[in-house]
């Protein structure tokens, strides 16, 4: 197996988990403060898309 495939899978990983993470906030409501803003819930829902289409992408890129 070459570098760039190994890079793509352990990029497409991190982004999953990230993914999973955003999902998780959303599903369970937890509140997310940085500093004195409260983070809405549509910041993670967008983040929930972008990385889950970039972890996609990544696996698919690994696979050609």
């Amino acid at each position: 197996m070459s570098t760039k495939i190994i890079a793509l899978r352990i990029s497409g990983t991190i982004f999953g988990i990230v993914a999973l993470l955003h999902l998780t906030r959303v599903l369970t409501g937890i509140v997310v403060m940085i500093g004195d803003w409260f983070v809405p819930e549509w910041v993670n829902i967008f983040g929930f898309f972008v990385t889950g289409i970039l972890t996609i992408w990544l696996w698919w890129l690994s696979g050609k």
